[in-house]
């Protein structure tokens, strides 16, 4: 498991044009489901979702989560492996992070069904040397184009690359989960 404080500032991209992101270090085909908070519980030894154990956890891991009230948990799937992640609430660029490799998905009722997204990660160094996440969502989302970019610390300096667009650091509204849930509600809303 890993506990870290992920500082990141998030743009949006047009790729209507060129897209030097594609020629880049590594690129990756990204599923991400996310739980709803209601049915995750968190036990001493082991977080557990509809009643389905997830992961084992140490005392000091959850320590940590009953520290943070407010998680957002999801599983992602990128190319094999298996990543559980729950990120606390942001504060401006900053978010706790903790995450395990798990080795299967959950045999959840409905997993298919839970809110998700998809998109193919591109990694690009710019030439300040920071790295970039591209991202290039697929299915209701596509033609959408995020990048973001991990810092140290809050008042890093960043270059930033021609081809980034507005700057989206802060609004709750541009992350994955929010954008996973509002593609579920319009698909309830259809049927």
């Amino acid at each position: 498991m890993a506990i870290n404080t992920e500082i990141e500032r998030r743009f949006l991209v047009d790729g209507r044009n060129s897209t030097p992101w594609r020629v880049c270090e590594a690129s990756f085909e990204i599923k991400q489901y996310y739980l709803n908070s209601d049915l995750l519980k968190f036990h001493e030894n082991n977080i557990t979702y509809s009643s389905v154990k997830i992961i084992e956890i140490t005392s000091e891991e959850f320590k940590v989560i009953n520290q943070n009230p407010d998680w957002v948990s999801r599983i992602r799937i990128i190319n094999d492996e298996i990543i559980f992640t729950m990120k606390g609430k942001r504060i401006n660029s900053s978010a706790l992070e903790l995450e395990w490799v798990i080795d299967s998905i959950p045999t959840i009722d409905g997993f298919e069904e839970l809110p998700h997204i998809e998109k193919t990660r591109y990694n690009k160094r710019s030439d300040d040397g920071l790295l970039w996440e591209i991202d290039e969502f697929e299915g209701p989302l596509a033609g959408l184009i995020l990048a973001e970019v991990e810092l140290q610390n809050a008042t890093q300096e960043v270059e930033i690359p021609a081809w980034v667009g507005i700057e989206l650091t802060g609004l709750a509204n541009w992350s994955n989960a929010e954008l996973a849930k509002m593609l579920n509600n319009a698909k309830l809303l259809k049927n």
